[in-house]
């Protein structure tokens, strides 16, 4: 890697909350050639235009586990990448910050520009593909563009979507290794039904934050309705219906108390998140609570641990373009101490 790469990475993910728009201005790169990461775009499992786009290829790779939680990392960062390397701090972020809402107190969703949401529609469509059932998504968005045109939102969240892609991608291709879904819950009740010992062979166990050693390639969630705060909470409606979302970790650093994960529809996007960590005595280092939430489970997959800057050490990291000084000129001096 560049040494001015390394800067420029490390510049934008110790930006304040207050300096997050620079974030917002980078230039989305495209997808590594095959040889370099071997993972087939999203789109190539999409046909036709939008409002006509249709699922064609719903396969999934099966891979040794030793090779999943590294492809986990450099998949969903190379996602990150081609959405623009936007950052969410939620190290010093507000409820309201986080929640925007307008006059009336309803929820503003963000809406991308018409250019953007055009670019990353096939993607996002590709992302469907890997979980069962859903071609009645793509058929009510196909109705969506034909009436709004591109620059449509999506009707439907697709952060378990992008979950399941990646992992369909990183060769969990049984379902019964991880039961890729159009909602996080699905997979998230397999996860405590494996730590239960009902399933076997689960990619993922469920522990309560703290819990367990986190590690690039697992997973980080929390509940908005019901607002979980353990696993015994969801235990009561295992099977039931609920508003979840959990991202992919891709980096842990203890030294100063973060842990950088990657999630698919933040703010209609695939951000990096960076949430606050401490370690709880008697508890493993984990995620402490965020503007008034808390990750309630964290997924542990079960495979052997990598390095916990295995982002930085990611085949999209490695090979960004040379990046123009007129990105963020000048914020070196904005990184916390």
């Amino acid at each position: 890697m560049k040494k001015h790469h390394t800067i420029f990475i490390s510049c934008l993910l110790f930006l304040p909350a207050s300096m997050q728009i620079f974030a917002q201005q980078l230039t989305a790169y495209e997808r590594l050639p095959l040889e370099v990461l071997a993972v087939d775009p999203p789109s190539s499992r999409v046909s036709g235009d939008p409002g006509e786009m249709q699922i064609v290829n719903r396969s999934c790779n099966s891979l040794p586990r030793t090779e999943q939680r590294r492809r986990m990392v450099d998949i969903a960062v190379q996602e990150w990448a081609y959405f623009g390397l936007s950052v969410e701090d939620m190290t010093n972020i507000s409820e309201s910050e986080l929640s925007p809402r307008d006059a009336n107190g309803r929820r503003r969703f963000y809406r991308p520009s018409y250019e953007e949401a055009s670019r990353v529609a096939d993607s996002i469509a590709g992302y469907w593909s890997a979980a069962p059932d859903s071609s009645w998504i793509l058929a009510k968005q196909n109705q969506n563009w034909q009436r709004d045109g591109l620059g449509a939102r999506w009707r439907d969240f697709w952060s378990a979507a992008f979950v399941s892609w990646v992992a369909c991608e990183s060769g969990m291709g049984e379902m019964g290794e991880f039961s890729r879904a159009i909602a996080h819950h699905t997979y998230i009740d397999q996860a405590i039904l494996s730590r239960d010992g009902i399933i076997d062979n689960s990619a993922y166990i469920a522990f309560d934050v703290g819990e367990a050693e986190i590690n690039p390639g697992d997973l980080l969630c929390r509940g908005s309705r019901p607002e979980y705060r353990n696993l015994e909470q969801r235990r009561e409606h295992l099977g039931e219906g609920a508003r979840t979302h959990c991202d992919i970790v891709v980096a842990v650093d203890e030294s100063v108390g973060e842990i950088k994960a990657i999630g698919g529809n933040v703010r209609a996007s695939v951000r990096l998140k960076i949430f606050p960590g401490a370690t709880e005595e008697g508890d493993y280092f984990a995620p402490l609570p965020y503007a008034g939430r808390q990750l309630f489970a964290h997924l542990q997959l079960q495979a052997d641990p990598i390095e916990g800057n295995a982002m930085n050490n990611s085949p999209t990291i490695k090979n960004l373009d040379t990046l123009t000084s007129t990105i963020i000129p000048n914020r070196t001096l904005a990184l916390r101490p």
